[in-house]
């Protein structure tokens, strides 16, 4: 969100009223901000209820579902340092339901631990869209880079299909 207020404040600083519009801005905005990128699955929300060592996540993600070929197949919780805590099998793609909602637990961590949640995709793997932060504080959006972390991709569980 800095950054698209530092984007703004610049194309603002560099026009005068006279070159740029409010539409102007809001189409450039929107070039910059995509709610899926083509081929990811992205994480749009988390809630967590529960207590420490037994939560229960609430995860929301957007993904370009197409059927069996393409879909989110799993999602995870995991520390800055790659270790995986968590993962959330997706059974089946999610065409007709964009996006969606898939609950699991307990995820064994404490209110303070920061972890980071993040979706994959069964063909392209995983996207730079994730949300990070805490129990306690709750969590944000974040970009982070698609390999981060890369090495979880092939640690169990893993999926063993896709239903429908």
């Amino acid at each position: 969100m800095t950054t698209l207020i530092a984007i703004v404040a610049l194309m603002l600083a560099s026009c005068s009223s006279n070159d740029i519009s409010t539409t102007t801005i809001m189409e450039d905005l929107e070039e910059i901000s995509t709610p899926v990128p083509a081929g990811f699955a992205s994480v749009t929300g988390v809630t967590v209820n529960g207590e420490a060592n037994n939560y229960n996540f609430s995860v929301t993600i957007a993904s370009p579902d197409t059927g069996c070929d393409q879909y989110a197949d799993w999602w995870e919780v995991f520390t800055a340092d790659g270790t995986l805590i968590y993962r959330r099998i997706l059974a089946h793609s999610h065409v007709d339901e964009q996006p969606f909602t898939r609950s699991g637990g307990g995820v064994t961590i404490g209110p303070d631990d920061v972890v980071y949640i993040r979706a994959h995709m069964n063909n392209s793997g995983y996207g730079t869209e994730v949300y990070m932060g805490t129990v306690a504080g709750g969590f944000t959006a974040e970009t982070i880079a698609p390999d981060h972390a890369a090495n979880l991709e092939s640690q169990d569980p893993l999926p063993g299909g896709c239903a429908f």
